[in-house]
């Protein structure tokens, strides 16, 4: 079956290639969701000398008032309009005295097959409501897209609908496909989301996919865990921290393809471990990306050069470094922007700093799991292996670890140990599967070289009590 791209990349992946040829599509959503910006889109970005694009109008705005809103974003073309994409009233027609909906079906018909388009838009279709009954309606939208698809025209209706109006109206019965668009409030933030409730012809992307307004116009992010490669290749050998004693205690390094998770408390040193891991990558020559919600790229870059790795001379495509702003942060942009990177090829490690960052901006903590677990998946699937940060209370119990740890093959518990008064640092290896890993704590230091592992601490207890630890014949802290 032949598809007509929208114009919007994230859309056409989760419509499984773009809009079937022929078909009629309903653009659902309140005012002010984008409705109208996706319809115009999808024109713009299909019309041609050859097929053009008719944009047909109940009681809108005036054109010259449409296409002055669509100067700015980067899909219009002045220069298309009136020759590839032509705007048309349908108010004269609609009235008893133009002829009711009889009229407007004829003069559809009429240039769907005088100047076989690729799109027809009709906005706002709920207008015609106002003058035909249901049933007359139902019959009249059914016979007219039948009619269209012998062009291979797709039909696209626009309307204020609400979500209970979807599955009462009478156009909703005889569509090929419904796209439902919302504009929620979440606390201060604005959310923006689509959903496919209907697409004949073909498999779609279920649930709710986020999306943005943008100058580039409809900007659609795919829910991530509803793209998920199916098959994964199997990856061998192991990536290393290039620290002797840390990969020696972890089997040679962390088996190629896991998502290891480094948790512990603010400080203790899971960024300085994170970029440890980059740097080893970087001096065997992989592309690496690290991803960051508070850093900038330049204190990521100055952050690894007080720690000894001088990264000026690495180029912006083997090391690729993100910072996303948690302000009014959106989980499945971060997901497009990972996947964009992966998608340029052969990323073979990748840094995520940090899951709490992460789900406290995106507010979504109930779908966080889920959603690392995809991320990790991608990252797999693309060939690389992946390790996310994520901070605890340095005292007293802490929720922060049962609730991600079991999506993850890997997780090294960094944390805070009191040693005859003084505070020092240690790594206990809770879980690597299918490792042979070390079952101690180990201690390690940060200085001006970074950060270095030495031996297995001993006599030190209240590991399980979340404590500071506490080492020679003191009782733990609890």
């Amino acid at each position: 079956m032949n598809r007509l791209p929208t114009g919007a990349a994230g859309l056409d992946l989760v419509l499984g290639g773009g809009l079937p040829a022929g078909s009629l599509v309903i653009v659902a959503g309140p005012p002010g969701s984008g409705k109208t910006i996706l319809a115009q889109q999808i024109c713009f970005s299909n019309a041609t000398n050859e097929r053009r694009a008719l944009y047909y109008t109940t009681w809108s705005e005036p054109h010259d008032k449409l296409i002055r809103h669509l100067e700015p974003f980067s899909f219009f073309d002045a220069h298309a309009v009136g020759e590839r994409v032509q705007f048309l009233h349908l108010a004269d027609l609609m009235s008893s005295d133009g002829g009711g909906l009889d009229a407007v079906a004829a003069e559809i018909l009429r240039q769907s097959f005088e100047t076989r388009p690729a799109v027809i838009v009709i906005d706002s279709s709920k207008a015609l409501h106002d003058v035909i009954d249901p049933d007359a309606l139902r019959r009249a939208i059914y016979d007219l897209a039948s009619r269209v698809a012998h062009s291979e025209a797709v039909l696209i209706l626009v309307g204020e609908y609400s979500a209970e109006e979807t599955r009462s109206q009478p156009e909703f019965a005889v569509a090929d496909g419904i796209l439902q668009l919302e504009n929620e409030a979440h606390g201060p933030v604005d959310r923006r989301w689509l959903r496919v409730l209907k697409l004949r012809g073909g498999e779609t992307s279920t649930g709710q996919h986020s999306f943005h307004l943008t100058g580039n116009g409809f900007e659609l992010f795919p829910r991530l865990e509803s793209t998920v490669p199916r098959r994964v290749p199997t990856q061998t050998g192991r990536a290393g921290f290039g620290d002797e004693r840390l990969d020696a205690a972890i089997g040679g390094g962390i088996p190629r393809g896991d998502s290891t998770l480094l948790v512990g408390p603010s400080g203790v040193g899971k960024t300085l471990l994170a970029l440890t891991f980059i740097a080893a990558g970087l001096e065997q020559g992989e592309r690496c990306l690290h991803v960051s919600f508070q850093e900038t790229e330049t204190q990521v870059r100055e952050k690894a050069k007080a720690a000894g790795w001088d990264w000026s001379a690495v180029s912006d495509e083997q090391l690729v470094i993100k910072q996303i702003p948690p302000v009014e942060l959106d989980l499945d942009q971060v997901g497009s922007l990972i996947r964009a990177e992966l998608e340029r090829g052969d990323v073979k490690r990748v840094v995520v700093d940090s899951l709490a960052e992460l789900s406290f901006a995106g507010r979504d903590t109930e779908r966080l799991p889920a959603y690392t677990w995809a991320l990790g998946g991608f990252v797999r699937a693309a060939g690389g292996t992946s390790i996310f940060t994520n901070e605890i209370a340095a005292l007293g119990q802490s929720g922060g670890l049962g609730g991600l740890s079991f999506i993850f093959n890997n997780v090294f518990f960094l944390r805070y140990l009191e040693l005859q008064s003084e505070l020092a640092r240690g790594l206990s290896i809770l879980k690597m599967r299918q490792s042979d890993h070390k079952k101690g704590l180990i201690r390690f230091t940060i200085d001006t070289e970074g950060i270095a592992f030495g031996d297995k601490v001993e006599d030190v207890s209240g590991m399980l009590g979340w404590s500071a630890l506490s080492s020679g014949s003191r009782e733990p802290t609890e």
